[in-house]
């Protein structure tokens, strides 16, 4: 199976790293979740080599201390300081119509680019996101898991139980997986950069910034013309399974999928079947 490949690019001045793999066929853009350590390797890695035969895949580490990018850009506004990154980074790489996938803050970052640049987005696929229902207008709740992911101690036994908060089967939660993504969220700055970034999201779901974070009417306007796919793990600790349910009947035109044995990272826990499900999506009118 195709190896991945590490990768810089210096987009609108910032040090952006990416994880790539396949060489020809449609383009992927995959977006990482939130939390500490996070990165395109670490959330998206299992994915990526299961796509590589039929396309090319790109998975992007994203500002906000995130990954190997670089930690000392300013994320006023969380997410939606993603987004502008994911913006520059796919002007830099010259990169005009692709697939784009995100999971749990990342599908926030895809489906608000997608908004924006609904020419350039040729179809969409969301995993498990209490972030976009919150911005469908359903509360977040602070389950058992979400508090394991804001209380991480950055140690490495910390990084495992937060892993096991977001990844239900523990044979995927590999010496590597855990190495790698503590090794990310200990380099230096990162802590700092999370703590911003985390601030940054708190105001752009303020009174005054709102409205750029809402989607209540963006959203299932936009998946009336661009083809949706929502997957969702149904041992999701995260954003339970309830939530998704919430969230599928605002979005009519979306097509929904709950994948058993899989918890909020449904790319890690069954990368082969999101792989078909991509391929699937890829393929229909």
């Amino acid at each position: 199976m195709s190896s991945t490949r590490s990768r810089y690019v210096i987009a609108n001045g910032i040090r952006t790293h990416y994880t790539e793999a396949g060489e020809g066929g449609p383009v992927v853009v995959c977006l990482h979740g939130g939390g500490a350590g996070s990165s395109g390797d670490a959330g998206m890695g299992g994915l990526l080599p299961e796509l590589a035969p039929n396309f090319r895949v790109l998975a992007i580490d994203g500002v906000g201390g995130f990954g190997l990018t670089d930690p000392t850009v300013p994320t006023p506004y969380g997410v939606q300081s993603r987004v502008d990154h994911l913006e520059a980074v796919l002007d830099t790489l010259m990169i005009d119509k692709f697939i784009i996938c995100g999971n749990s803050q990342g599908a926030w970052v895809a489906a608000k680019y997608a908004i924006l640049h609904p020419d350039r987005v040729q179809k969409m696929l969301i995993i498990g996101s209490a972030t976009v229902a919150a911005a469908m207008g359903i509360p977040e709740e602070f389950t058992p898991a979400f508090k394991a992911l804001a209380n991480y101690d950055y140690t490495r036994d910390g990084m495992k139980k937060m892993l096991e908060a977001l990844v239900h089967n523990p044979k995927q939660i590999t010496d590597k997986l855990i190495e790698g993504r503590y090794e990310s969220s200990v380099r230096p700055g990162a802590k700092e950069a999370l703590a911003a970034f985390v601030a940054g999201h708190r105001y752009l779901q303020s009174d005054v910034m709102r409205s750029n974070f809402d989607m209540r009417v963006s959203l299932p306007e936009l998946t009336k013309h661009i083809q949706t796919v929502s997957v969702w793990g149904q041992e999701d600790q995260m954003a339970p399974p309830h939530v998704g349910k919430k969230l599928e009947a605002l979005l009519p035109d979306v097509k929904w999928e709950y994948v058993a044995g899989a918890g909020h990272q449904v790319q890690t826990d069954h990368p082969e079947r999101l792989a078909q499900i991509i391929t699937e999506l890829a393929k229909s009118g």
